[in-house]
């Protein structure tokens, strides 16, 4: 379990093949480097992954073929910066939201403009992704707890303050570049129970509604 709280950029340093059903990368650091263990999760540009090596100054985990072909992992390369961060501890402050590391999809940056102290992104997701975003509700993307400022027919507005924009790859990015979105976790299970007390209806998430339904 992650919060969203980026705490360290580190930096892809091998990408291999290690089986036909593997893909292991090796990433520096400085900070996430300093308690971790074989078997510990790391959340990689929102990615949960399994460490199973390090060294003083980097870290290998591996990952799925399908999940290279269905996150922003398929674009890393030797080189490229990686949002990182620890699986959230007992005793932690909870800065962010719950965050479970399981990408439902990737979006896509269709614009990014800049307004007094913010950066504005319009992100486009899969259609399917949609009934989960509420005006003002969480987000995770590229590993990151955001607010949703805005929720148009398949895109949706965040905005980022200059410290987030300076300390993850999100700044970085730009009209184009694809992200990983995880949807509101707590958004998921009231989507998935509606279904299950009401099959025969298409019962759609809105501020309103759950409102309406004691969500207040």
């Amino acid at each position: 379990m992650f919060t969203g709280i980026i705490e360290e950029m580190g930096s892809v340093r091998k990408i291999e093949k290690v089986s036909d059903h593997a893909v292991q990368m090796t990433i520096g650091s400085l900070k996430i480097i300093e308690d971790v263990n074989i078997g510990d999760s790391i959340s990689v540009n929102g990615i949960c992954l399994t460490v199973t090596n390090f060294s003083s100054n980097d870290f290998q985990v591996e990952a799925m073929p399908e999940t290279i072909k269905s996150t922003s992992l398929q674009s890393l390369k030797a080189g490229s910066k990686v949002n990182l961060e620890r699986a959230m501890s007992a005793g932690g402050r909870f800065g962010g939201h719950f965050v479970s590391g399981h990408v439902d999809g990737t979006g896509k940056i269709v614009e990014k403009r800049k307004q007094e102290n913010a950066i504005y992104y319009d992100i486009q997701i899969p259609n399917e992704l949609m009934r989960f975003l509420l005006h003002k509700g969480s987000i995770t993307v590229d590993g990151i707890s955001l607010t949703v400022f805005g929720v148009q027919r398949n895109t949706f507005t965040i905005s980022l303050i200059p410290h987030t924009a300076s300390e993850t790859i999100l700044g970085e990015k730009g009209k184009g570049d694809l992200v990983n979105i995880e949807c509101d976790m707590l958004a998921k299970y009231v989507q998935n129970m509606l279904k299950q007390q009401f099959p025969d209806k298409k019962v759609k998430i809105t501020e309103d509604f759950l409102q309406n339904n004691g969500f207040k």
